[in-house]
């Protein structure tokens, strides 16, 4: 019983820092117009911002699952909010472009940190069954995470001012940072002591192994085709496109948001149990919200004028389901890979959905700014024109995703096909299948 309740504690302490971590990258989302006119900056300019928030990101995943492997959670999580609130903080006092960019990067680099190491002490401390769906719950709390940042965060913003505002998201780093420091532990008490650290030849042979694994690959896509559409919309160009390019007042483009996180949380837990039910069926999931995804934007996108209320609530629900759905790809890193190497394929699966993030963003940002100069946007930089056609890069990135899914897919199953078994997280889940399968035909 001690020993379940401190496991409790340790993952809850964990999804705190993760809350935090995900409302200090989702600020930015929120004061799009502030930045433009703080820093006296373009539509290209003030993606970069984010863009390269993220590069740093991703560009840290892969080193950072090598070193969570080596060094523990304890110690990435802590120095990630350390960082973090570093870059608040440098951010809650800049007034020009490269103040402000140095801020965001070391947002990124603390970021980067954090969720690899959280989910790696889910299977440290909890049993296989309970994997699957609290992974999707340590994602959901990241849902909370936005939503600190769409809704007190923006009060401050407006009422207090940018520096009071930024300096409140550094706050909630330092307490992040003592939480982990005093709370959090890496193992449970009888779990065998990690092996003496790899020199760098057998880290790279790890990370190669993680890589030449399907199974990982596969996760890698499935995370770049689901994930990056709300991230975009979200971090950066949602606000924009609501106020400006809809029309929307902020109050309502405050509940859209809100609705993005509440249907991100329903989401989370039937996206769990789905995956523990139907583990050959985790490929198949990511199509269809990916088709759904597409799907929604075409709607908004082609329908003549600025699109109805109820049209935009049904895209904002389908791009928070793409959250939970990105989940996905970690239970692929997690069942391919033995225990030793999930830091480390964890990182490789999570580069995919920042890297189209990043690329999206950047893509949108850079069409607004050419539709402008070539006067195709008479003038309104965020003007909903301008918009239809910057977003569809969009449809270009999951149609690729998509294309490399099914590639990688086929592989797998050859894989799988070939060895004449299952790997032995997902014999166990197709064993419960089967059982319940079994009795409900035996039921009358």
């Amino acid at each position: 019983m001690v020993t379940a309740s401190r496991a409790w504690l340790i993952w809850i302490v964990g999804i705190f820092a993760y809350l935090v971590a995900v409302s200090q990258r989702t600020s930015f989302g929120v004061v799009g117009l502030e930045a433009t006119e703080r820093f006296q900056a373009s539509a290209a300019e003030i993606s970069f911002f984010t863009v390269l928030q993220l590069l740093v990101y991703a560009g840290l995943q892969i080193p950072v699952g090598v070193l969570v492997d080596r060094f523990g959670s304890r110690a990435m999580i802590a120095g990630g909010a350390l960082l973090m609130g570093l870059g608040q903080l440098q951010l809650a006092y800049a007034d020009n472009i490269p103040g402000g960019v140095l801020g965001r990067v070391l947002v990124g680099a603390g970021d980067a940190m954090t969720f690899i190491s959280v989910i790696r002490l889910i299977p440290l401390w909890f049993a296989p069954a309970r994997v699957p769906l609290l992974t999707q719950l340590t994602g959901m709390s990241g849902q909370l995470g936005q939503l600190f940042s769409i809704v007190p965060f923006a009060i401050i913003l407006h009422s207090a001012g940018w520096t009071p505002a930024f300096l409140t998201l550094a706050g909630m780093s330092a307490v992040a940072c003592v939480l982990v420091v005093i709370l959090l532990q890496d193992l449970p008490p009888g779990h065998p002591a990690p092996e003496p650290s790899q020199g760098l030849r057998a880290t790279g042979i790890s990370l190669a192994k993680a890589w030449r694994q399907p199974g990982t690959r596969l996760g890698l896509w499935s995370h770049f085709t689901v994930q990056f559409s709300g991230t975009v919309f979200a971090m950066t160009w949602g606000y924009p496109f609501l106020i400006s390019g809809q029309g929307l007042e902020t109050p309502v483009v405050s509940a859209l948001m809100t609705l993005y996180v509440a249907a991100a949380l329903a989401a989370g837990p039937l996206m769990g149990s789905f995956v523990a039910r139907h583990p050959l069926r985790r490929s198949t999931m990511v199509l269809l919200i990916a088709g759904a995804t597409a799907a929604a934007w075409a709607a908004v996108l082609l329908i003549p004028g600025r699109s109805p209320l109820w049209l935009l609530a049904g895209l904002v629900v389908v791009l928070a389901v793409g959250g939970p759905g990105s989940m996905i790809g970690f239970d692929f890193a997690r069942t391919f890979n033995p225990s030793h190497r999930i830091g480390t394929a964890t990182g490789i699966v999570n580069v995919g959905g920042f890297i189209a993030s990043l690329v999206a963003i950047f893509l949108i940002g850079l069409v607004l700014d050419l539709l402008q100069a070539t006067g195709f946007s008479g003038g309104e930089l965020y003007g909903l024109e301008p918009f239809r056609i910057a977003l569809s890069v969009q449809f270009l990135l999951l149609a690729g995703g998509a294309g490399a899914v099914i590639i990688i897919r086929r592989k797998v199953r050859r894989m799988m096909a070939a060895q004449g078994t299952v790997v032995p997280p997902l014999r166990a889940a197709i064993a419960r299948q089967r059982r319940v399968n079994a009795e409900r035909r035996r039921t009358p």
